[in-house]
């Protein structure tokens, strides 16, 4: 068993470090008091091959594996949540479902854009009736002829507004459940699609966050991805690989909270000698070091499966889990240990809190991975 990375890994992992504490890390509070994503950023992450790592080199990628993946959404994660999502929906939600459901001129057509950072995609499945149970979509499409109309709203869509494509998930045939469901891809500019951004979210402020609205959205069958009736499968193996990009980023975030909390219990003076010698603090910091390296490993387990081409769903869900609640206990312990200082905006604590927060909803809660595990573990479905 090798736990060394591979000297093509270590050199993304220096690459990505470097442009992530020079180019985001020193703007993520300026970015988040804005509540505006910086488009630019995303371009020169395409050119400098972040937005392709695991897709291959003719669809215009990197052509690099899972465990590399990982790396970069967790230096992307350390600097700013925010990015890290933008990254995560446009690399593992649209660019890695298109890879394995697309047709060739669909991957033709997307990918090298995607990848390039000259589009952004954006994944429509949730709506106000679906999160968690996801087969209850109420957006429906319809056939007309050669082609499909689609009419419904997605909420909670991260990259909606800034989105030049999205992958939406219909029914067929309403109460039909996961056998009627279908995918399309679509580029946003179709007539009858529309977006409306949302605010006022707790953290990730500087990711985008939207409404989708379809009013007889016309799209070609061509612009179908897969079967009619694996739209259900689909969605799940594109919230494979989303989760597993959540699990990395989570591992950046406590990482940063962990190494703030270092830094600070050595500087801040108490009682006459820094925090840091003080048992309770050694404590926090302790139990942030395990939790950190137990996530990492977890990640890197999953990416492992992942790369050897098994079904990864357990693998990932266990790392999604614990790598959010993770990231949640580090950045409450990154307070406690700042005191006054992390309750505010001037001190990173307070962002990573906030960010982290989110970790245990999104790419399904935290509820929902352990159902998953459980199911494996039982043979007894607890949801259907």
């Amino acid at each position: 068993m090798d736990f060394g990375l591979s000297p093509e890994q270590r050199m993304i992992q220096e690459s990505v470090r470097k442009f992530a504490r020079e180019r985001i890390l020193p703007n993520a509070r300026e970015w988040d008091l804005a509540q505006e994503f910086p488009r630019a950023l995303l371009s020169d992450m395409g050119r400098l091959g972040y937005l392709g790592v695991p897709i291959p080199e003719e669809y215009g990628g990197a052509g690099l594996d899972y465990i590399a993946e990982a790396i970069v959404f967790e230096e992307i994660g350390y600097a700013d949540s925010s990015v890290r999502t933008t990254l995560s929906v446009q690399m593992s939600l649209v660019e890695l479902t298109l890879l394995k459901w697309g047709t060739e001129a669909q991957k033709q057509h997307f990918l090298p854009r995607l990848c390039s950072g000259e589009w952004i995609g954006s994944f429509g499945l949730t709506e106000p009736n679906a999160g968690s149970d996801a087969a209850n979509v109420q957006t429906t499409a319809r056939r007309d002829g050669d082609d499909w109309l689609l009419n419904g709203q997605k909420v909670w869509i991260s990259n909606a507004n800034l989105a030049d494509m999205a992958i939406i998930f219909a029914q067929t045939e309403l109460g039909s459940k996961s056998k009627g469901m279908v995918a399309f891809v679509l580029e946003t500019m179709t007539p009858g699609y529309s977006t409306r951004k949302m605010t006022g979210k707790l953290g990730l402020r500087a990711s985008d966050t939207g409404e989708i609205f379809m009013e007889n959205v016309r799209v070609p069958d061509s612009a179908r991805l897969g079967k009619v009736g694996e739209g259900f499968k689909i969605a799940m193996s594109a919230l494979d690989n989303g989760r597993y990009g959540v699990a990395s980023g989570c591992v950046g975030a406590a990482q940063h909270a962990l190494d703030a909390s270092v830094k600070y219990a050595r500087e801040r003076i108490a009682f006459g000698k820094p925090i840091a010698g003080f048992q309770m603090i050694q404590d926090m910091l302790a139990q942030m070091k395990v939790d950190v390296e137990a996530a990492r490993l977890l990640v890197y387990q999953a990416g492992w499966t992942k790369n050897q081409g098994l079904v990864s769903t357990i693998p990932v869900s266990i790392a999604k889990y614990f790598a959010a609640e993770a990231g949640k206990r580090a950045a409450d312990a990154a307070i406690q240990i700042h005191g006054g200082y992390g309750f505010s905006d001037e001190f990173v604590p307070e962002r990573l809190w906030r960010d982290m927060r989110v970790a245990s909803l999104y790419e399904g809660t935290s509820q929902i991975q352990k159902l998953i595990i459980g199911r494996d573990l039982t043979g007894i479905a607890a949801f259907e």
